[in-house]
């Protein structure tokens, strides 16, 4: 069947307020409740993944009321991309911990998580095959799990609010303002509940925005790239997992570990400045073209996904 008529895309400007005011409206809801309480496993994490999922919820909330239709915010699922999604925090990752173990940083390996995956699951064999089961069950099955709670966030931020940037203004300037909103929205729970590692306020928080402004180059590039919101919930899901739940984990303080590991130390930090500048480099893949950038850009359901990034392939 012949696409339906082509209509108006809503001005990008217009969308993006409204998204705004959206999502950290609802957010504040949950900043609230999370703050009260002092900790991120309050009401046993659902007010984390009910403040996760605000941004998605936003998006849908703004896409009803500027007419933007759901399609756009990117749902087609691309293997080749959702591969590079996982592989890619995997690799930031692992660079940054390798490189503080082996200044004596921080040691390894702690083994509480595998011990008590062992104890859970029964096994009885060497240590060292229950620590190996356990990496591979958490990089696997536990981050293919957080997809869930990333998707929430996703939506908003890869899904409206990227595209919506893209047609504004240049690759760069989009990467670094998303990120920067990126950042900000985090900003209560780290300042006024327990989403830091123990650091001063201002050294986690400097070391958590140079991170997320850092990946966030990468999350840009592969949803422009790709046209898919899912890449940003596959990367997303895995950059928490492999941190959170295994590298600190397994890290050793050794006095002063803290300074350098998880997302509010330098280490990572780092390392995303490094992930900013190569993926930087390949802009010129998604550079918007005039014609995506234009406020009153068609679309339809064929093109849809083109005029809201730069799709090199299909």
């Amino acid at each position: 069947m012949p696409d339906a008529a082509p209509q108006a895309l809503p001005d990008p400007r217009r969308t993006i307020t409204v998204y705004l005011i959206c999502v950290f409206a609802l957010s504040s809801i949950f900043y609230t409740l999370i703050i009260r309480d002092g900790h991120l496993a309050a009401a046993h994490g659902a007010y984390v993944f009910a403040l996760m999922w605000c941004p998605g919820v936003s998006a849908l909330i703004t896409s009803v009321i500027v007419r933007r239709p759901f399609r756009a915010l990117g749902w087609s699922w691309k293997w080749r991309y959702q591969w590079a999604s996982y592989a890619i925090p995997i690799a930031y990752a692992t660079v940054a911990y390798a490189v503080v173990w082996a200044l004596g940083l921080g040691a390894i390996p702690d083994w509480t998580k595998a011990d008590a995956f062992m104890r859970f699951t029964h096994f009885a064999g060497p240590r060292s095959i229950g620590m190996f089961l356990w990496i591979a069950a958490t990089i696997t099955i536990g981050a293919w799990l957080s997809v869930i709670s990333a998707l929430g966030e996703e939506i908003g931020w890869r899904g409206l609010l990227v595209p919506e940037l893209a047609r504004t203004t240049t690759f760069t300037k989009t990467g670094l303002i998303s990120g920067v909103i990126w950042t900000s929205w985090h900003v209560p729970i780290l300042l006024f509940a327990d989403y830091n590692n123990g650091t001063p306020a201002w050294y986690g928080l400097s070391c958590f925005a140079v991170l997320v402004i850092g990946i966030n180059f990468a999350f840009v590039y592969l949803r422009l790239k790709s046209g898919s919101l899912w890449t940003g919930a596959v990367m997303h899901a895995t950059h928490n997992t492999v941190i959170q739940a295994i590298l600190t984990p397994l890290t050793i303080n050794t006095g002063h570990t803290k300074w350098f590991i998880d997302e509010f130390g330098c280490a990572l930090a780092i390392v995303a400045v490094i992930v900013a500048f190569l993926t930087w480099r390949r802009r010129a893949d998604v550079e918007p073209t005039p014609a995506a950038a234009a406020p009153d850009a068609a679309y339809s359901s064929a093109a849809v996904t083109v005029l809201t990034s730069r799709q090199a392939e299909s």
